[in-house]
Parts: structure tokens; sequence; C-alpha cells
């Protein structure tokens, strides 16, 4: 079971890229004088209530997560200072290797980013630390050796029938030597570490020229009196997806892919391709799991089926910068205009093999709906991992991979580091696998 003490409170794969596509005592944070966070200088059972603006807290997965607010769709994370080419960067902890230094940190536990590195040892970024000697509480200052470029404009400019796009670009990129995969020079554990923003502020978090494009504000440390250390938070935009049937959240933090980059508003990291392994699940060496996305799931706007990478584009706003100024693609999103993937090992799941099995780097099974489900209405929401899996090895006449491709990995990853479940805790998928599934 998983140990947790109580909260202390480019191009793809070139040929899969053309398929999905064509489917388709530190120096303070800032004083709150100059602080610029919430502006910048430079009805289906399946949709999350948001009658409440706060998430309680007992459905917190991520137990370092401050808050999570419903209205505008947003996580509150710890924010810790570190340094890149000798200037100042800003990074979140999600996840650990460690199961003890998991539940230390109220991270979440993921034993398979030990596998990382198996066949790419420059997945997992080696860093150092260093301190201050005169510390009496506080944080070590981490020393990454490459970080993102946030400065790129994010571009997506649809095209005829959606997907493909006529232009994209990233609107963060990962610099050579970049991955949010972090080993602290001396140790085997493996941290989930992306960074976030750039430099000491102000912080562009309308158009994120040195932020992540989900960075929706920015939180300076408040003054630490005698015997306190208080610390910067960020309000990242969430990602509303599904598992074992059960609404979830997460972020999306990077991508191997340029269109998953920006689809999923994430820095474009092309490297952590090489992570072990394409296909890679529950097998030896792996450090992925499955996530599943659609590429022609139905659309519109409060539709309960709506679903997939085209309803994303159409009903989610996918073509707008994302800030709190952005009332309607805030409203949007909240009210289903996200992708709604659907992710497969969750920690919570009763049985072991699932819950330990969880990893934030998630291998992307890109589902396409044939012309005879789209025709007969068939692609319909899909919220459980068990079901798609049959349904893929079972009726290949409705589900396929991009352009008919058969189903399977896309060649690309995502990192998704799960936050919360919106209504029920994920305790067990829908249905058992048949016997012609891939488990």
């Amino acid at each position: 079971m998983r140990m947790r003490r109580p909260s202390r409170r480019a191009v793809l794969a070139a040929g899969a890229a053309a398929a999905v596509a064509a489917t388709f005592t530190l120096p303070p944070l800032l004083s709150a004088s100059a602080a610029t966070t919430h502006a910048s200088h430079t009805s289906s059972p399946h949709l999350a209530s948001t009658s409440s603006r706060l998430l309680a807290s007992n459905k917190l997965i991520l137990k370092s997560a401050k808050q999570v607010d419903l209205h505008n769709g947003t996580v509150r994370l710890p924010l810790h200072r570190g340094t890149a080419y000798g200037k100042t960067v800003w990074y979140v902890l999600t996840e650990s290797s460690d199961v003890g230094l998991a539940a230390d940190l109220d991270l979440n536990y993921a034993a398979k980013l030990s596998n990382l590195g198996v066949s790419c040892r420059r997945c997992v970024q080696t860093v150092t630390q260093t301190s201050d000697p005169k510390l009496k509480f506080g944080e070590a200052t981490v020393h990454f050796r490459a970080a993102p470029d946030f400065s790129p404009a994010r571009v997506l400019v649809p095209g005829p029938t959606t997907l493909p796009a006529k232009r994209m670009q990233p609107g963060a990129v990962g610099r050579p030597g970049y991955s949010p995969f972090i080993r602290l020079k001396g140790s085997p554990v493996v941290y989930n570490a992306p960074i976030v923003a750039t430099g000491n502020g102000p912080f562009d978090v309308v158009h994120h020229r040195n932020t992540a494009d989900r960075v929706l504000a920015v939180h300076p440390a408040a003054k630490a009196g005698p015997g306190q250390f208080t610390q910067a938070t960020v309000d990242l935009l969430v990602v509303r997806g599904f598992d074992a049937g059960q609404p979830i959240l997460y972020i999306s933090t990077e991508s191997s892919d340029p269109l998953a980059a920006v689809l999923e508003r994430s820095t474009y990291v092309p490297l952590l391709n090489k992570a072990s392994f394409l296909g890679g699940d529950d097998a030896l060496g792996s450090g992925r799991e499955r996530i599943f996305p659609f590429t022609n799931g139905q659309t519109g706007a409060r539709n309960p089926n709506a679903q997939g990478l085209i309803h994303l584009v159409k009903d989610g706003h996918a073509t707008e910068d994302a800030s709190l100024r952005n009332k309607a693609l805030l409203a949007a999103l909240a009210a289903g205009g996200d992708a709604r993937n659907v992710q497969g090992d969750f920690p919570t799941i009763r049985d072991p093999r699932h819950s330990l099995s969880y990893s934030p780097l998630w291998d992307a099974q890109v589902g396409e709906w044939t012309p005879k489900a789209v025709k007969a209405g068939l692609n319909r929401l899909q919220t459980d991992e068990n079901q798609i899996l049959n349904l893929a090895a079972t009726r290949p006449d409705l589900l396929t991979g991009p352009m008919g491709a058969p189903y399977g990995a896309a060649g690309f990853i995502i990192n998704c580091p799960v936050v919360a479940f919106t209504a029920h805790e994920p305790k067990a998928d829908l249905v058992d696998l048949v016997p012609k599934a891939q488990g």
C-alpha cells in the first residue's frame, strides 16, 4: 500500500507527429508592491461542480498543494528558488521516487521515476545544491544545469478542419540539457521538479514571456518572523480529466512533441521522448504510465460527451493565452472544454499493482474514432482505461490509432503530475480487461 503520513501543511518521432497532426536567506521573490500576478505589463455529472470555490482538502492527492480553486481552475503550489546559468529560476516539486521522502515532502510517490534514465541518462538532470551556513529555517538553493526558455510566443492557428494546425509554436522550449526530472548529485532519488518561471520578476502571467503557459499568478513569500520560514507560491492552471471513471485534476508541465506542448500549454522537451521507454507501461525498466487522448471525439460547449483534441481547440479557447483576465477561457475549461483525457494507474486505486505503478510521465496512447463510429454517434465520452483498452482490442472498426494505425503508443510523452479528484476517489477500473486487451 502507498505510505503517506499526515500532511504538514519540431516534431514527434517524425511519423507519429504527422499522424497525430493529420488527424486532427534567500533573496525575496518580489516585494509585495512590485509583484505582478493577476495582470502583466510586458451539465453533466462528469463536469466538476464550482458551487464551492475551493476543493475540499481531503480530495487532494498532491498534499503539498495549498488549495485548488475550482472557479479559476488553479492549484496553488509551493514555489522553490533555484539557479540555472547563474540566474534565478523557480520550480515546483510534485513527485519523488522514494516513498519516505515523498511522504516527508508531501509529494506524490512514483517509484517508476527511478527507471527514467535506463535508456537515457540525460533524461534525469543531475543538480547540486548550496545553503547559507547561517540558515536557521528554510531551503537550500538547487543549481540546475539547464532551464526552459519561456520567451517564445505560444501560437496555434487551426487549419480548415481544426487539426492539423495551419501554424503552431510552443510557448516554452527546454534548452539543451533541461529535464524536469532531477537527481541531487550523490543521491539515487529522482524528483519531478519542473521549472515554471525565470528571473526575479515582475512575472508576465498574461503572455508568459518569463513564466510557463499555465502560470496564472505568483505570490511572494510573506515576511518571516523569528523561528519562521515562509515560501512563495504559484497558481497553475489545472487540466480536467478522468481516471477509473472519476473526474480528476492534474497539471501539465512538459511534452516531447511540439503540437502536444502547444495544446497542453507545456514546455517542449524532445529529449524526454527517449525516457524509458516507448510503449512501456507495467514492464521491466519502464518509467512511464499511459494516458489516453482522443483526436475526434464529440465537440460542443457543455456537451456531456465532448472529448478530444479537436474539442479542446474548438470549445476550450486553445488558441488564446491563459490568464486570470481571460474569463471566457477559464469558464470554457470549467464547463468541460479540456481535452478530457483519461489517465491510467492512479495513487488511490485499491490494487497496489495500479496505485504503486503511478508515474507522472505519461505515454500517449492516442485514439481516433473511425468514420463508422462517428456516423453512428458512438464517439462518446470515455472515462476508464480498461474500457478504452477493451474497445481497442475488440472493435478496431470503431477505434484505431491516428489515421487508422493500430492502436497503441503514439510516440510522445507528457509530464502530468496528478493533483486531486473532484467527486469520488478513484478506487478501481469500471470493468475488467478482456483476454485480448493490453493490460
